[in-house]
């Protein structure tokens, strides 16, 4: 089974105390860069690493809002939102559980949540929607990343 750790950085939420969030010129310190590398290193010598990238704070990002047929764009930051994601892995596990076990052996700062989500495989869906989802042009781009 595939899960996605979300992780939800102290430094991007929207309750931090404004000198202690991530703003223009964000970089993690060196030491918890450090620590987090040893920690995939350990999830790739177990073979559960599939994916693995840190995201910018959403005041650089924009969202796309769908109502009445047309999209709204609003650019960040979202003063709304109460989680903001800073990063995610993409791991491979037996179980939930076992999901959770490798999100608790993070070095997450004080703060820090990690959401863990089961992706959706094919295999979830009736036959109508895998036929419906059964797009050569998409799968040949999917299976081309993968192997880069």
């Amino acid at each position: 089974m595939r899960f996605m750790m979300f992780m939800i950085p102290k430094v991007y939420q929207p309750d931090t105390p404004p000198g202690e969030r991530a703003g223009e010129g964000f970089a993690p310190p060196a030491e918890a860069v450090a620590k987090m590398m040893k920690f995939n290193e350990e999830l790739t010598k177990a073979g559960a690493l599939i994916a693995l990238d840190g995201l910018q704070p959403n005041s650089k990002g924009a969202r796309v809002a769908f109502a009445g047929g047309k999209p709204k764009v609003t650019d960040g930051p979202f003063t709304e939102a109460k989680e903001v994601i800073g990063g995610y892995w993409m791991i491979q596990a037996k179980s939930k559980e076992e999901a959770v076990g490798w999100a608790r052996c993070c070095p997450a700062a004080d703060g820090d949540v990690i959401e863990i989500r089961q992706v959706f495989e094919m295999s979830d869906f009736p036959a109508d929607v895998r036929k419906a989802a059964d797009n050569p042009t998409v799968k040949a781009q999917v299976e081309k990343h993968k192997r880069s």
